[in-house]
């Protein structure tokens, strides 16, 4: 059903890949994260709520169709659905079915809770291909309200001695969750161009998001007792001097191991990551009842032993490869 090429995983049945590289007639696109949604692809399927954001990411002159979560859809002779993944806005796993057999590509996923995007679904199938980022056992998540309250209580205590709050997170999806769960009486909120174009999109979506400015230029005291959200490409660049004396922090699972806040010169870090920790893992690769899993993006080899001891077949997705 499945071929791994050098564009990624190919379906012969339908003519189609899903997140694929480099140039491809037709592109099934998970999510709109720019390491998964790429230019350069002549058509492009996704679900309804992803689209705006591939709009803003990719423009509008490709070929761009989408279809709402759940709805299958004809492609040669396979047949497509997309459910939500729960990582970031729109965010999808792709369910593909030939002659009968089923094959679910999770993209990235969390089965946790999160206010900003639609719940994870397990979707039952026979192989079943999962992202594992975050595939050891260290990593394991603390429910997101704990950490909210971590980060609102860091930056009340900052604006207590009118210093900055800048918290780097992702432009798309963790800046949006970041700013979802800020306590807005504590001060102003300000967001980097890059993450502020996104919040029109969330907002039509119906997700609840408090008032947020973009960064523009200002004196430096205009940001006293402010909390500034910026994608962590501009960690290195100079960019904080906008914000004399701030205190910085980074929002990521990255943040669970010991050593990452010193390495970047960190104020402080937040565990809070948009992908599933090692028991949501486990926990949704069991809810899909696969006869085979496949393990890619991330730590797998510690994931797939696990799984195979407790009577699951697990591998690696290698190069070249069949799947189903």
């Amino acid at each position: 059903m499945l071929t791994v090429k050098p564009c990624g995983l190919y379906c012969p049945a339908g003519d189609f890949y899903v997140d694929p590289k480099g140039s491809v007639k037709r592109a099934l696109v998970t999510h709109a994260h720019s390491d998964h949604a790429r230019p350069g692809h002549e058509n492009y399927l996704c679900s309804d709520p992803c689209l705006p954001l591939l709009h803003l990411r990719l423009g509008k002159k490709a070929k761009f169709e989408s279809i709402p979560f759940g709805e299958k859809h004809k492609i040669g002779n396979a047949t497509v659905s997309f459910h939500p993944a729960g990582h970031i806005l729109g965010s999808a796993q792709v369910r593909i079915e030939v002659s009968g057999r089923v094959v679910v590509i999770s993209g990235d996923y969390k089965p946790d809770g999160d206010r900003t995007c639609e719940e994870f679904e397990p979707v039952k199938c026979h192989d079943f291909i999962s992202e594992c980022t975050f595939g050891l056992p260290v990593y394991r998540w603390k429910p997101e309200e704990l950490v909210f309250d971590r980060i609102n209580q860091w930056w009340s205590s900052n604006a207590g001695e009118k210093k900055p709050s800048l918290v780097y997170a992702y432009s798309l999806g963790k800046a949006q969750r970041v700013l979802a769960g800020l306590d807005s009486s504590i001060g102003p909120i300000f967001l980097h161009p890059a993450a502020y174009e996104f919040l029109d999109p969330y907002r039509n979506a119906g997700i609840v998001l408090p008032s947020a400015e973009k960064v523009e230029k200002r004196k430096p005291g205009d940001y006293a007792r402010s909390i500034i959200i910026a994608p962590p490409a501009v960690e290195d660049s100079g960019w904080a001097r906008t914000f004399p004396g701030c205190r910085k922090s980074f929002a990521s699972g990255w943040m669970a191991i010991r050593g990452q806040r010193r390495r970047r010169n960190l104020d402080q870090g937040f565990v809070l990551s948009d992908h599933a920790d090692w028991d949501g893992l486990i926990r949704s690769i069991r809810a899909t009842e696969a006869e085979s899993v496949r393990l890619t993006h991330g730590n797998g080899d510690a994931l797939a032993r696990y799984l195979r001891e407790k009577g699951i077949n697990a591998e690696i997705l290698g190069k070249p490869n069949s799947v189903g």
